[in-house]
C-alpha cells in the first residue's frame, strides 16, 4: 500500500507542477539580483540574500529562505489535506477501506507519502538553489560563509548545508501533520487546507504581538527560520533543539489525533 500511495503522489502531474510553481520564485528573484546587481543590506530581506552576489553557493539556503515563510507551507499544506479528504471527496475512500489492509495502514501508507512529498520538495528547492547559484552568480564555499562573519571550509559549508535542509524539512512536517489532521475531519481538501494555513497564519500573526510573547515560543512557526543558527560560529543550538523540540511535539499529538479519529469515524463516501 505504501507503494502504491507514494507512485500515486509522484505520478500526478500536480504534484509536480506545484513543485516547479514553488520554485520560479526562488528563480526569478536569483534572476533580479543579477539584473539589477542590488541585495538587500545584510539583516534586511530573507537570510543569506545578501551574501549571494559574492557567493553563490549559498543560494540554496536563501531560496528556502524565500519559500518558508508563505510558499513553501501551502504547498505541503496542499498536498497534505488532499490526502484523506481527496479521497473522500472523489469517492474511493470507502473502497481503499473495504481492503483488508485496514485504516491504520491506509494512514500510515498516507503519512509516509506526504513525509515523501516534503523531502523532495526541499530537497528539490535546495538544488535547483544550487544550480540557479552557481549558473548565476560566482561560487566560493570555502570563503566567508559564516553568518558570524568567519570562513567555512567546503565541507563544513557543505554538512551545514544538508543539516539545515533536514531543519527545514522537520519544519514543514509540522504543516503537514496539521494538514493531515484537518484532512481526517473532513471530506474537502480545500477545508483541510485552509484549516492548516489558517494555524499557521495566526501563529505567525501573534508572534509578531507583545501581548501574544508568553505563548510565542509555542507557537509552530517560532523557530521555522532557526536554520540560520547553523551557519554561526559556533553553532547556536538553543533555537534549533527548540524548534525540533516543539516540531516534535505537534507532529506526535496531531498525528495521533488524526489516527484516533480516522479510526472511529463513519465513512460514507
Amino acid at each position: 500500500m505504501i507503494a502504491v500511495e507514494l507512485r500515486k503522489m509522484f505520478r500526478r502531474p500536480r504534484t509536480w507542477a506545484t513543485i516547479a510553481v514553488l520554485n520560479a520564485l526562488p528563480v526569478l528573484v536569483a534572476v533580479l539580483l543579477v539584473v539589477t546587481d542590488l541585495a538587500p543590506r545584510p539583516g534586511e530581506g530573507p537570510p543569506f540574500l545578501s551574501a549571494v552576489l559574492s557567493n553563490g553557493a549559498l543560494y540554496p539556503l536563501a531560496a528556502l529562505a524565500i519559500v518558508l515563510p508563505l510558499f513553501l507551507p501551502i504547498a505541503v499544506a496542499v498536498i497534505a489535506g488532499d490526502s484523506v479528504a481527496g479521497e473522500a471527496q472523489a469517492g474511493t475512500l470507502r473502497y481503499l477501506l473495504a481492503r483488508p489492509a485496514g485504516r491504520t495502514r491506509l494512514l500510515v501508507a498516507k503519512l509516509i507519502a506526504v513525509l515523501a512529498f516534503v523531502l523532495v520538495t526541499v530537497l528539490v528547492v535546495a538544488g535547483v538553489g544550487y544550480v540557479v547559484g552557481a549558473t548565476l552568480f560566482e561560487a566560493q564555499p570555502a570563503v566567508g560563509t559564516s553568518v558570524s562573519g568567519t570562513s567555512l571550509t567546503a565541507q563544513e559549508l557543505g554538512v551545514r548545508t544538508l543539516l539545515a535542509i533536514g531543519y527545514v524539512a522537520v519544519s514543514m512536517l509540522g504543516v503537514a501533520a496539521f494538514a493531515l489532521f484537518f484532512s481526517t475531519l473532513t471530506d474537502s481538501p480545500l477545508g483541510a487546507t485552509m484549516g492548516a494555513l489558517a494555524v499557521l497564519v495566526t501563529s505567525s500573526l501573534l508572534f509578531t504581538l507583545d501581548a501574544a510573547s508568553p505563548i510565542a515560543p509555542y507557537l509552530p512557526t517560532r523557530y521555522w527560520l532557526a536554520f540560520v543558527d547553523f551557519f554561526r560560529d559556533p553553532i547556536l543550538w538553543r533555537d534549533i533543539t527548540r524548534g525540533l523540540a516543539l516540531q516534535g511535539v505537534y507532529v506526535g499529538v496531531l498525528l495521533a489525533a488524526a489516527w484516533a479519529n480516522f479510526t472511529t469515524k463513519d465513512v460514507t463516501s
